[in-house]
């Protein structure tokens, strides 16, 4: 059930699997929840908040554009005069797409950067601004394995997952002096959910094996991550199955 003393969880980007995940295991812990994507996909995000609700958790949706700043500013101020103060801020956009080095043109690159990077940075200079003045909070960064190193198609992804990485750490050094957890957390291997499934096929006998990440395994972390004392925080972790190579 939700309690009335916990702080507000935004999660941006709250696409089917990680996302979704994400703010299931909030409510569950009794954080009233305000979810995102973009306009489009609301009808998905309304489905989100149904299966929140039908658990007796509280939910939100908002259809917002995360690479506008105009929309980022609107909806924190919007939360926060209309649901409650937010304590735990989640980017999870991922943007994840394939593309040689040669056929990534100029208008993709810098789609890729703004969702997954300049969105990021919107989101935890957002987050800072209600969050300091009450010394206390937690922002969570969704990376991936491209966080650390680029491979070959993957170049405009690299790049705005490195550049994510980089606000992460700026953020934590500036902020955590003020009281406000951030984390970043790479996601190193596949991630059962559609986009997988489409490459893939059946993914069964891999969950079964618990070879391949699982959303609500994944969750688990960031919940733990919020819930961590600060006299023992962690900056970065990486979750990957057991038999992943890396």
């Amino acid at each position: 059930m939700p309690d009335a003393a916990k702080p507000v969880c935004l999660v941006i980007g709250a696409g089917e699997g990680v996302g979704q995940a994400i703010a299931h295991a909030f409510a569950a812990a009794g954080h009233p929840v305000c979810v995102t994507r973009r306009a489009r996909n609301f009808d998905q995000l309304q489905a989100l908040v149904a299966g929140i609700e039908a658990r007796g958790g509280v939910a939100h949706a908002f259809g917002v554009d995360a690479r506008s700043e105009a929309e980022t500013i609107a909806l924190f101020d919007r939360i926060e005069r209309d649901i409650g103060p937010i304590g735990i801020v989640v980017f999870n956009i991922g943007a994840n797409v394939q593309f040689g080095i040669r056929e990534t043109t100029a208008r993709v690159f810098t789609k890729v950067w703004e969702m997954a990077c300049f969105a990021g940075f919107l989101a935890g200079r957002e987050a800072a601004r209600v969050m300091v003045p009450r010394g206390s909070g937690t922002i969570l960064f969704t990376g991936a394995t491209a966080s650390l190193r680029g491979r070959e198609g993957f170049a405009a992804f690299a790049a705005a997952k490195h550049g994510l990485r980089a606000v992460a750490q700026a953020a934590a050094r500036e902020l955590g002096p003020l009281g406000i957890h951030v984390a970043h957390v790479i996601c190193d291997g596949a991630i059962d959910g559609v986009f997988i499934r489409q490459r893939v096929g059946d993914t069964g006998a891999l969950l079964r094996e618990d070879a391949i990440l699982k959303p609500e395994d994944i969750a688990r972390s960031y919940l733990w991550l919020h819930q961590q004392p600060r006299s023992a925080w962690s900056h970065e972790i990486d979750v990957r199955p057991w038999r992943e190579q890396w």
